[in-house]
């Protein structure tokens, strides 16, 4: 599996440097990232409609954004790994990138 299958998904280019595919469909709110030997540069996954997400299957960690309901950030995990559960109670959406790159959300 490789960012092809990411390139099937819906998204939008934000500034220059951050494209968000969205995890739309059941199939691709279930594989997230799991696969994937690495995320494109300037990509992110959003799913929305989500308090929880797991690692499972995942090559590499995982920094984690919780949003609400207005697309704030309520919460986050930095370098989950793989094999993992994290959830946020009252979270409306995840944003999840790979680690070591939280400024790729920085536009400026």
């Amino acid at each position: 599996m490789g960012p092809s299958r990411l390139e099937r998904l819906p998204r939008e280019r934000v500034g220059e440097r951050v494209t968000v595919y969205v995890a739309a469909s059941f199939r691709a709110r279930l594989l997230g990232l799991a696969g994937l030997r690495e995320m494109p540069p300037g990509a992110v996954l959003l799913i929305p409609r989500c308090s929880s997400v797991h690692t499972f299957g995942m090559r590499f960690p995982i920094h984690v954004l919780f949003l609400d309901g207005a697309f704030e950030v309520i919460s986050e995990r930095r370098a989950v790994k793989p094999g993992r559960v994290v959830r946020h109670r009252g979270a409306r959406a995840v944003v999840e990138f790979q680690a070591g790159e939280p400024t790729r959300l920085d536009n400026r």
